[in-house]
């Protein structure tokens, strides 16, 4: 069972949850963490369980950036909207520093998602 933390964009909230009501059965398999209201979303909307951290710009990123840090999450997969100007861009960028400074596996859109959860899926068979 792989610990996936997923987050998205406010802009980016619905597709995060469309695409993980699609996976449903694949994300059920692993333990999932999320970000304040993505994560009462996936909760409600997509029926997943998740652990929900603080929201995002109150330091659920950071929380996740220490998960990361700590080798305690195994994949990020966090739908970005590129062209909203956002206050916390700070932590948004930190988290995605240590992201890939500790080799995290990273998705940022469907498509990265997709590949990373069929990689997760593979390796806890």
């Amino acid at each position: 069972m792989a610990k996936i933390a997923l987050v998205a964009h406010d802009a980016k909230k619905d597709l995060i949850v469309e695409w993980a009501t699609r996976h449903r059965e694949a994300l059920s398999q692993h333990y999932i963490y999320a970000t304040g209201t993505t994560g009462g979303r996936l909760q409600v909307d997509a029926g997943l369980t998740v652990e929900r951290l603080l929201s995002g710009p109150l330091g659920g990123d950071a929380q996740l950036g220490a998960m990361i840090a700590e080798e305690r999450l195994d994949a990020l997969i966090f739908f970005i909207d590129p062209l909203s100007a956002l206050p916390h861009d700070v932590d948004v960028k930190s988290l995605l520093r240590l992201a890939i400074l500790y080799d995290t596996p990273l998705a940022i859109n469907r498509s990265s998602a997709n590949a990373v959860l069929g990689d997760l899926s593979e390796a806890t068979k």
